[in-house]
């Protein structure tokens, strides 16, 4: 038997994403968002939550989606990656499955050049893109957004 990882299923749109759940700390409703200046232009700007300021990014920008405003309806996943915690706008939180890991589809196995997806996974209806968030900025979007992020907290 393969080993089972858990996934927090979200929408954008009518397209279903998940990240791995150890990677989640937890889905709020949006609140507004501070402009961050210098950013790159994948970050929408800043929110305070709990003290820490954190960046939204914009995955509508990053995978090619309508833009649209930040809604009171929208939900923020807010997430960790190995460098920094960060804040991801989302239709709606659709909860977390389990699969076992010989389910996932890699990403390479389908078209090569996705390098920010780990793979899918098959639904009874539907695929879900599994996110990988440590590849979601490159490392100029990262170098940018750290500068961007230190000025603000220099302020």
């Amino acid at each position: 038997m393969s080993e089972l990882i858990s996934l927090v299923v979200f929408r954008l749109d009518e397209q279903r994403y998940a990240l791995p759940l150890a990677a989640v700390e937890r889905i709020v409703g949006a609140v507004e968002v501070t402009p961050l200046p210098g950013a790159p232009a994948i970050v929408l700007g800043a929110i305070d939550v709990e003290g820490r300021v954190l960046p939204v990014l914009n995955l509508r920008r990053r995978f090619f989606l309508p833009e649209r405003e930040v809604s009171p309806v929208d939900q923020f996943l807010i997430a960790r990656t190995p460098r920094r915690m960060v804040v991801l706008v989302i239709d709606e939180a659709h909860g977390v499955i389990e699969r076992e890991q010989s389910a996932v589809i890699s990403s390479d196995r389908i078209v090569p050049g996705l390098e920010q997806f780990r793979g899918v996974v098959k639904l009874d209806n539907g695929l879900v893109l599994i996110h990988d968030l440590e590849k979601f900025l490159s490392l100029n979007e990262a170098h940018a957004l750290d500068q961007a992020m230190s000025q603000l907290q220099s302020c």
